[in-house]
């Protein structure tokens, strides 16, 4: 069985900011990441989907960025693809509409973080369609606590 684990975490601290990495985050339950764009509502895609909040939180997948960087030749940092958590060993797509844990917070997988517009401008090239369906997933904070890089998934599915 393969371990399912945060390998990166990354905040922008205002609307179209720097992602900067941090070793641990306090996540607050219908809010967020605390000192991130969306937490403080400086950032402007606080959008709900089905009546669901899905700025909150978005992961992606570590595998997903390395196989778009070996397959085009690039080679992005994973903190240009603007999302949260990285992953490795979690099939994201599964976790749409499904509550699962990290180090015990519950979370809830809003819907797939498909790529933007702005993503490509940002990493000027190509992006499609070789990350639609691949762009990581949003989810919403249930629960409140401290994430570390290393903690550990548990899949409610």
């Amino acid at each position: 069985m393969s371990s399912k684990t945060i390998t990166g975490i990354y905040i922008a601290p205002t609307m179209g900011g720097f992602m900067t990495g941090r070793a641990k985050i306090a996540l607050k339950a219908g809010k967020g990441i605390v000192g991130d764009r969306y937490y403080s509502e400086t950032g402007r895609n606080r959008s709900t989907y089905k009546g669901q909040p899905d700025f909150e939180l978005t992961l992606i997948e570590s595998e997903v960025i390395e196989s778009f960087n070996k397959g085009n030749g690039n080679s992005f940092h994973e903190s240009d693809f603007r999302r949260n958590l990285i992953t490795k060993g979690v099939r994201l797509n599964d976790l749409e509409g499904q509550y699962f844990t990290i180090n015990g917070i519950s979370l809830y997988g809003v819907r797939l973080c498909e790529p933007c517009a702005s993503l490509q401008r940002r990493l000027g090239v190509s992006i499609l369609p070789e990350l639609v369906g691949k762009g990581g997933l949003r989810a919403q904070v249930r629960g409140s606590g401290i994430l570390s890089v290393g903690a550990s998934f548990s899949l409610d599915l």
